[in-house]
C-alpha cells in the first residue's frame, strides 16, 4: 500500500455515482464501470477486477444501514486511471499484509487490488468516511 499520493491528479474525465451498500450495489458499480470505461475507450483489465473488490468491500466491511458507497474514476490528463470507493466506516480502515492471509472464504480482495494495481491507499473523511483508492499508469492497462 502506498500512502504517498493523497488526491488525484488534474483530471481529464471523471464520472462518480452513488451507489446502494448491497451486493447489487457493488455488482451495479462493476457494471458502470464497464460502461464509463468502454466509453473512454480504455481497457477493461484490470479496471473492472480492481472495482469489483473495491465495492465489495465497501458493502462486506463498509457497510452502514442506511448509507451507501460511492465509486468514482478519473483519469487523468497524463493518462492515469484512479478508482476510488468512498464507503460510511471510516474507522474501519483496510491494511496491506506481509503475508497472504491464511486460506479463507474472503481476503484475499486486497491482495488482488495491490497485484493489479500500480499503487492503492486509503484516505480518510470526510468523517465518518473512507476512501479506499487505486491507480493504473497508462502501461498497465493500454
Amino acid at each position: 500500500m502506498n500512502q504517498g499520493i493523497t488526491a488525484p491528479r488534474t483530471p481529464l474525465h471523471q464520472f462518480t455515482v452513488p451507489l446502494s451498500a448491497t451486493r447489487r450495489g457493488a455488482r451495479l458499480a462493476r457494471l458502470l464501470a464497464v460502461e464509463q470505461l468502454v466509453a473512454w475507450e480504455l481497457p477493461l483489465d484490470p479496471a473492472r477486477l480492481i472495482v469489483a473488490e473495491l465495492a465489495t468491500n465497501a458493502v462486506v466491511h463498509g457497510r452502514v444501514p442506511g448509507r451507501g458507497f460511492r465509486l468514482t474514476l478519473t483519469v487523468t490528463v497524463d493518462g492515469v486511471l484512479r478508482i476510488e470507493v468512498a464507503d460510511a466506516r471510516g474507522e474501519s480502515a483496510p491494511v496491506a499484509w506481509d503475508a497472504p492471509p491464511e486460506p479463507a472464504e474472503s481476503g484475499y480482495g486486497l491482495l488482488l487490488v495491490e497485484e493489479s494495481a500500480d499503487r492503492w491507499g486509503v484516505l480518510p473523511g470526510p468523517f465518518p468516511c473512507k476512501t479506499v483508492w487505486a491507480e493504473l499508469e497508462p502501461g498497465r492497462f493500454r
